[in-house]
């Protein structure tokens, strides 16, 4: 009997339309495909939701989109996330989809949509360090809503001059790295569900 194909999600911290974050979280996804991976890619800037806000949710609920976004993250046992970075953090869109999605409806348990979630991160920016320390307090943030974040992480700096026209990154090394961490979680979702 072939072993179930795992359900992979990959989206990026920014709604830019070109943004350098989305073209590096569909690289991990590629690599997550070749590995076995059934994969989904997620823009972020097609879900728009406001600002998390008690109030709103007391009055109306979870917002469609809120919704829709949870829903995408309850369908699939794996998380590929390219993260920009902030003033050395990640980015506000990222955080604000994560608290409405981490809250609870009627009947389903506490942070249903993150536990036992097996994800990657990696990130791209024009600095030297690409982004790398926007990548500590979301690592932090997931692991204390349940997500299994594994330890190999990317960072490509001097976002401007590291990708090709087709999105592809030109440092071969880089561009395997990056794939190896789609990989890596495909991988690791085949041994834990034979």
């Amino acid at each position: 009997m072939s072993p179930i194909k795992p359900a992979i999600l990959g989206f990026a911290g920014s709604t830019r339309k070109d943004s350098w974050n989305k073209k590096l979280v569909q690289l991990a996804l590629q690599g997550a495909e070749a590995a076995g991976a059934t994969v989904t890619f997620l823009d972020l800037r097609d879900l728009p939701m406001p600002l998390y806000d008690g109030d709103l949710e007391e009055a109306s609920g979870l917002p469609e989109n809120a919704r829709r976004f949870k829903d995408l993250l309850k369908s699939h046992q794996g998380l590929l996330i390219a993260s920009p970075e902030y003033n050395s953090s990640f980015s506000a869109v990222l955080k604000n989809a994560i608290d409405w999605a981490s809250r609870s409806e009627e009947g389903e348990a506490p942070l249903a949509c993150f536990n036992d979630k097996v994800c990657a991160l990696m990130s791209t920016s024009p600095g030297a360090l690409g982004g790398l320390r926007g990548l500590v307090p979301l690592r932090m943030l997931l692991g204390n809503i349940g997500v299994v974040v594994l330890p190999d992480q990317m960072a490509i700096p001097k976002a401007m001059e590291a990708f090709t026209p087709e999105g592809a990154l030109k440092d071969p090394r880089q561009q395997a790295g990056i794939q190896a961490l789609g990989a890596n979680v495909a991988k690791l979702l085949l041994r834990l569900n034979p």
